[in-house]
């Protein structure tokens, strides 16, 4: 089977990889980074560019294009392929907007009966403030107090799009995917992002900082999905925008019970870098299958041990990213045992460096969170880069 993953970052750097596990696959990339060019072939199309994507997975003869990235779902890159005939993972433009457009998925989550937080009419602490359309994980800004607050609106104009106002709601955040066609679901084991730049929850929002997975105590995922997921994916078709690819609810499990925080169409990173590795093999017959709309009966898959990953990131992120500085120590924490996920590296002359914001993903694995945890930092302990940030608390 012949796939092409669209994307560069550490999630599609994990979607590579396990993909790759499944046996016999080529692999494609577009445009990849240094970490998948050691399981797939490159080639320099920008993920959101359909004018080059599209014509790369017809001239490569694809038999399945996975779509890593929100943007060019956003932008109507499935939309696109499909019209061209090439199988694709990652839902139309119409049904992306369950993360598009906070407002849509708001008006959807109404209608569908699923819990989520109250939009507010007035500015006023405690709240949150939402930018509507995509902002790469940082359009989010929780105000507890009226500076807080007063800094968030000051920062979401300068995004220049809509915003809204939503209760603060309390509790843990857990993260749920659902590979989905249409009105079918399977529900995978639940993941917990850490989106504070900070130890203990401090700082701005990030794209995320860690993950882990499994999450004791947390729901049980299909029922998640039984009670979340497949209502809005049937409000969806009902709309005549059925959903095919990665449905992912943000919640926030409050003494209410669960309540959804956001929607996601497409795997999130990095909690996708710690549940791939907790699956077997099985990976691409699940997306071929989603793909083609042919869910039914196929068997959620199993999910084994438990696995941690650390994002390190670049001195001044998220506020900047940084490029060309060199990277020691990739190989020497891989020789631990450690998965190390490249989300933002580039080859120059020879040497892996930065080369974005979140520069790694070292993922550990073990038969306990403890022991995953412990190993993923031994695999952070080998890397080595000038101004190189990590949180001390993933797992913790």
């Amino acid at each position: 089977m012949k796939v092409l993953v669209v994307g560069s970052g550490g999630r599609e750097h994990a979607l590579v990889w396990a993909i790759a596990r499944g046996g016999d696959v080529e692999l494609h990339a577009a445009p990849g980074n240094p970490g998948i060019a050691a399981a797939a072939a490159c080639h320099p199309a920008r993920a959101d560019d359909p004018a080059s994507v599209v014509p790369l997975a017809v001239e490569l003869g694809v038999d399945l294009v996975v779509v890593g990235p929100e943007a060019p779902l956003v932008a109507g890159l499935a939309d696109e392929l499909r019209r061209r005939g090439v199988p694709v993972f990652g839902p139309s433009a119409a049904a992306a907007r369950i993360e598009g457009s906070k407002t849509f998925a708001k008006d959807v989550m109404d209608a569908a009966g699923v819990p989520t937080a109250r939009t507010l009419a007035t500015a006023e602490p405690p709240c949150v403030v939402k930018a509507d359309g995509l902002a790469a994980g940082k359009g989010v800004w929780v105000c507890r107090t009226r500076d807080e607050l007063d800094e968030a609106l000051r920062a979401v104009e300068t995004l220049g799009q809509p915003f809204h106002l939503e209760e603060l709601l309390e509790g843990e955040e857990l993260s749920v995917f659902a590979v989905a066609a249409g009105e079918s679901a399977i529900a995978l084991p639940a993941a917990r992002d850490y989106k504070r730049v900070g130890d203990g929850d401090s700082g701005p929002n990030t794209g995320g900082m860690g993950s882990f997975s499994p999450v004791a105590g947390a729901p049980d995922a299909e029922e998640v999905v039984e009670t979340i997921h497949r209502p809005v994916l049937r409000e969806l078709s009902r709309r005549g925008t059925p959903f095919a690819g990665l449905l992912y609810a943000g919640l926030m499990l409050t003494a209410r019970g669960p309540h959804v925080i956001e929607f996601n169409c497409r795997f999130g990173d990095p909690e996708t870098q710690s549940l791939l590795p907790r699956l077997g093999d099985g990976l691409l017959g699940l997306l071929a299958a989603a793909a083609a709309g042919e869910l039914d009966g196929v068997p959620s898959p199993a999910a084994d041990g438990a696995a941690v990953t650390v994002v390190v990131a670049s001195r001044d992120y998220p506020e900047r990213s940084e490029s060309g500085t060199p990277i020691d120590g990739i190989a020497s924490a891989e020789a631990t045992g450690a998965h190390v996920f490249h989300a933002g590296t580039a080859l120059q002359d020879g040497r892996i460096v930065t080369n974005g914001g979140r520069v790694l993903g070292v993922t550990g694995t073990g038969a306990t969170v403890a022991d995953a945890r412990t190993a993923a930092y031994a695999g952070v302990a080998c890397i080595d880069f000038a101004g190189m940030r990590f949180r001390s608390d993933i797992g913790a």
